[in-house]
């Protein structure tokens, strides 16, 4: 019996049709030579997974930055502390259906391809977000309008769930060797570029509009702009060749049957660790990007405007050192990078916070900047790191499951945690304690892990 025989035998359990070594040769062959050719495919690839993260991430900066006046809206008899909690616990809710999309969007990515998975959910998450725009306040139909609102909310959470990891694998499959690190920074780079014209939008709607017209229909405009983006997005997708990776596996006849099966039984570790560091990247990026402008009108007193203001410098510097520090993990490794970012976010993320207090607005500028340049060490690296921890057969499935349980418990429910902990604690710098946790969890996992930037992507 030869040896790949013998390596897919010995997975059966997990229903894997195994090939022989003459079909798996040939695959690996049209592999090598279709890389060679793919380098308009890797454009076109790029550009796929950029419109669509920005397109999600679009939508989540909108709802974070627009939670004082959601909250409003759909929440207006209580309090102003009692409604921001409700926005955000909305916020939160929809994060806890993110696994379960983790686990159907990569069964699907590992089953049938990652490009058939990605151009579903680019057409679901545009469709709800377009939703939004439409949906009634609570002075029209009362209780009904949060529930409509929760529920168009659980749905985005499911079609998000695969975007991320789905892209990111997309990518580092057509990567060059050597240069997974700065192609897969194309994902956060996109994740932020969303941000950022979010914030842009919303300090624009807050600068042209009344309180008045942000409360009657300018909090509607940008939900408004994801159908659009969304049919682009899938356009470019749809006329995608799923990757060479991908293909190689359906030529030997190497796809699993239940990637998620296999996943459980074989891959424990590595999602622990995967699982693991994701959690200081869960809560670093909706405090520092999406919840701060809130913190600091809410909390340090800054006007509305000159906190977007603020975050719109912050965020435009964070894409531009992202593509850095993917390309820097392509030289030192991604656990040095990793564990390198989790160490400074342990030592510098209170006095940061501290800093903020009674600060003019160039200062606060700055100590953004700074939160953001360690949030690219974390964020320039993982996606990559998440690729390559993951062998091919179960590289969607992994990658979706333990990014989006991370989330879902750390990342979503960030700025509900931080808003209640500063009302708990009546101390303003909880939420930094509770990134300085995130931060350890994140240097346990990495300490645990290997390097992985120094060999190919593992098939089996």
């Amino acid at each position: 019996m030869s040896t790949r025989k013998a390596v897919s035998g010995s997975s059966a359990g997990a229903g894997v049709i195994a090939p022989d070594d003459g079909a798996f040769m040939h695959a690996a062959a049209a592999e090598q030579g279709h890389s060679r050719v793919d380098g308009r495919l890797l454009k076109r690839a790029a550009t796929a997974s950029f419109i669509g993260n920005f397109v999600e991430w679009f939508d989540y900066a909108s709802y974070g930055y627009l939670a004082t006046i959601i909250a409003v809206v759909f929440f207006p008899r209580t309090d102003s502390a009692t409604g921001l909690l409700a926005a955000y616990g909305v916020f939160a809710i929809s994060f806890i259906v993110r696994p379960i999309g983790g686990i159907v969007w990569g069964h699907f990515g590992d089953k049938i391809g990652r490009r058939t998975a990605l151009s579903l959910s680019i057409l679901i998450m545009s469709c709800s977000t377009f939703v939004i725009a439409f949906l009634p306040t609570y002075a029209q139909v009362g209780v009904l309008a949060p529930i409509l609102l929760l529920l168009v909310r659980v749905v985005q959470g499911f079609s998000a769930s695969g975007e991320y990891a789905g892209a990111s694998a997309f990518l580092a499959e057509y990567a060059p060797e050597g240069k997974r690190g700065i192609y897969t920074s194309i994902v956060p780079a996109s994740t932020a570029a969303g941000l950022l014209f979010g914030s842009v939008f919303v300090a624009v709607l807050h600068a042209a509009l009344t309180t008045e017209q942000l409360h009657s229909f300018g909090w509607r405009l940008p939900f408004l702009l994801a159908a659009p983006f969304g049919l682009i997005g899938r356009y470019i997708r749809v006329r995608l060749e799923d990757t060479p990776k991908f293909k190689a596996l359906e030529a030997s006849h190497h796809v699993p049957r239940a990637p998620v099966k296999e996943l459980m039984s074989v891959h424990r570790g590595k999602m622990l660790i995967a699982f693991g560091v994701t959690c200081l990247n869960a809560v670093a990026f909706y405090l520092v990007l999406s919840y701060m402008p809130t913190y600091l009108s809410t909390e340090m007193g800054m006007g509305e405007t000159e906190s977007f203001i603020a975050a719109t410098i912050s965020l435009a510097a964070y894409i531009g050192l992202i593509f850095l520090m993917g390309k820097l993990s392509d030289r030192v490794g991604r656990k040095t990078m990793l564990i390198g970012a989790s160490i400074l976010f342990a030592l510098l993320t209170v006095p940061l916070f501290k800093g903020l207090v009674g600060a003019s607005f160039v200062t606060i500028v700055m100590i953004q900047i700074a939160f953001g340049a360690l949030l690219t060490m974390n964020d320039g690296t993982l996606p990559c790191f998440l690729a390559e921890i993951f062998p091919t057969r179960v590289r969607y499935s992994g990658f979706a499951f333990c990014f989006n349980a991370a989330n879902a418990l750390f990342g979503g429910t960030a700025p509900l945690v931080a808003t209640w902990l500063i009302g708990a604690t009546g101390s303003k710098l909880a939420p930094a304690w509770y990134l300085v946790g995130a931060a350890g969890v994140a240097l346990v996992a990495m300490l645990a892990s290997k390097e992985t930037s120094r060999s190919p992507l593992a098939d089996d």
